[in-house]
């Protein structure tokens, strides 16, 4: 049985078919606008006047009006290069999740791009996203692919660097320094001083890493020298850290010589990722004034990047949205025009009956468009509304708070005494780890194979030296059949509890239980705090957004607590 709306479509269809044949005159096919030049004149405005001048902002907004005039298809190399441009920009500002979203719009395209280097870069810039989200798999599989371009010798060489400093981030040390140790000997690394530097120190730390001391020294060494003959300060930065590593215990006071070292490079160049290792580096080494004065300096600076990028987030979000709002307009004008001359045209050739009937069926097809058209922009909205307030709402209850009471922690106590200085270490360490989860929110990717990788290391960020959490059951959940957005509901569910937890229950333990029946998904929730009288709840505090949630999988859920009888938060949901 064929559906109403679909013998609706059939029906317009095959009537503009019969009207069509029947014209005396051939209607006018519209040609596609060739806009290679104008493309080309946006991308020397956005590449000479601003791009080359550090006005990454503005370049921004000239790539994204190249990008949507640009025929992805007949002009794929001005499309991608541009889309390049964009990633790259965002990556600079730490939107990395952003970059990724960028540049997955020009993947599609790349089989149509004649110029190698920018299949390259695409799949480079990729494989730095994935690698600042720590997605470690995706972004050996996009160094692999860069490594598949028939490009230049440079290129392959800097793909395989790329593969052996992910193998070190995973711990993957003898592996990465073979690839590493093969590099040195190419004359393209040799003729290369920033290369060749970059891996002589990655060297040293892949031996200082497998307990060879005297062959990490050595290369370390190396590197260090030739550096200092381009003095570069982000390179010396980089060595400096090593040598502040590997002295760290053997000899604390020149490790933290080079500790300064490496943050005085660091700061004249302004790289605040680097800053804030260094920072927390030196701090884990200091004590009493000094790691005060460090321990302020961190807290300032964490808060201080995290607004500065998420203003970039939102103006280059900003920017998308403007320039697609204005290309649905144009849109709109063009098809508003094509409509009047087709309806003059008609009127020549048809009588009234004909007309009335193109005219019914051209109000039809419109209708349904915008209709379609706009519902799926308000859920594009709703949804991008959702997802911003929420992680306002974190940055405000969450991070504000810690950030808050850490700073009174450091200025309250004496940092000298061993339990104080622990408690400000674990502190600043709870913050770090809350902002880099908030800054990769958007981007990682809960539901994948590793969810309860992910499940557990959130579930931890909780457990701390006054808290005693306790999980059971999370490894028994077949957790791969079960569908993505009821894993994303536990996640988050689990995670809104364990704030409130936090917030205000004062509980010292914290059980979690994960339990799997034939049909349903059973998760128990208990805590010994203060409790909540259930007659007077108020779901301002987050329970409401919990009960939607389980609701929203057809789950049901039981709260039960009283003052100063604990919490306890019973759902199950259907596999």
């Amino acid at each position: 049985m064929i559906p109403q709306r679909l013998r609706t479509l059939l029906f317009i269809l095959f009537s503009f078919l019969f009207f069509f044949s029947c014209q005396r005159k051939d209607c006018k096919i519209s040609k596609s606008k060739n806009t290679k030049a104008e493309v080309k004149k946006l991308i020397s405005i956005a590449d000479y006047l601003f791009y080359n001048n550090d006005k990454l902002d503005s370049a921004f907004y000239y790539y994204n009006k190249a990008k949507f005039i640009c025929n992805p298809i007949t002009d794929a190399d001005n499309y991608v290069s541009t889309l390049n441009r964009m990633a790259e920009i965002q990556q600079v500002h730490g939107d990395y999740a952003g970059s990724e979203t960028t540049i997955s719009e020009a993947l599609p395209y790349l089989k149509y791009v004649k110029k190698a280097p920018q299949i390259w870069n695409s799949y480079i810039i990729q494989s730095i996203n994935y690698l600042n989200t720590y997605d470690y798999k995706n972004a050996l599989l996009y160094n692999q692919k860069a490594l598949k371009v028939a490009t230049e010798e440079w290129r392959k060489l800097a793909a395989k660097n790329n593969i052996a400093v992910i193998f070190m981030e995973e711990g993957k040390y003898k592996e990465s320094l073979q690839i590493f140790l093969s590099l040195i000997t190419k004359k393209e690394v040799v003729n290369d001083y920033l290369f060749q530097g970059k891996a002589l120190d990655n060297i040293g730390f892949c031996y200082f890493k497998t307990n060879n001391p005297t062959r990490a020294l050595e290369y370390f060494n190396k590197s260090l020298q030739l550096r200092t003959t381009r003095n570069k300060p982000f390179d010396l930065g980089k060595s400096y850290m090593h040598f502040a590593k590997f002295y760290e215990k053997s000899n604390p006071s020149l490790a933290k010589k080079y500790m300064l070292f490496s943050y005085e490079k660091f700061t004249c160049i302004n790289n605040v990722d680097e800053r804030l290792s260094l920072l927390k580096l030196i701090i884990t080494n200091s004590s009493n004034k000094e790691l005060k004065k460090y321990a302020i300096i961190y807290v300032n600076l964490t808060d201080s990047v995290f607004e500065i990028r998420q203003k970039a987030k939102n103006q280059f979000a900003r920017i998308k949205y403007d320039s697609k709002k204005e290309k649905d307009e144009n849109l709109k004008l063009k098809t508003h025009k094509v409509e009047n001359e087709l309806q003059l045209e008609r009127q020549k050739n048809r009588n009234i009956i004909s007309y009335i009937i193109i005219v019914l069926s051209i109000s039809l097809i419109i209708v349904l468009y915008f209709y379609l058209t706009s519902r799926g922009n308000r859920e594009k909205i709703e949804a991008t509304y959702k997802s911003e307030t929420r992680i306002a709402k974190k940055l405000h209850d969450e991070l504000a708070n810690d950030i808050y009471h850490t700073m009174v922690f450091a200025e309250s106590k004496n940092l000298s005494l061993p339990e104080n200085k622990e408690q400000l270490l674990n502190n600043l360490d709870i913050i770090y780890s809350r902002t880099r989860d908030i800054s990769t929110e958007n981007n990682l990717n809960i539901t994948s194979e590793k969810y309860t990788f992910y499940l557990e290391e959130m579930i931890s960020g909780f457990n701390t030296s006054n808290i005693n959490l306790v999980l059971n059951g999370i490894e028994a959940i077949p957790w791969n059949e079960i569908e993505k957005n009821k894993k994303v509901t536990v996640y988050r569910v689990l995670q809104e509890l364990l704030v409130n937890m936090k917030k205000y229950s004062n509980a010292t333990l914290v059980g979690i239980t994960f339990k799997k029946t034939d049909n349903d998904i059973i998760v128990i929730y208990t805590d010994n705090g203060k409790g909540i009288d259930l007659n007077t709840i108020n779901f301002k505090n987050g329970l409401h957004n919990v009960e939607n949630r389980i609701i929203a999988i057809k789950g049901i859920i039981d709260i039960d607590s009283a003052p100063d009888k604990g919490f306890k938060v019973f759902f199950k949901f259907p596999i």
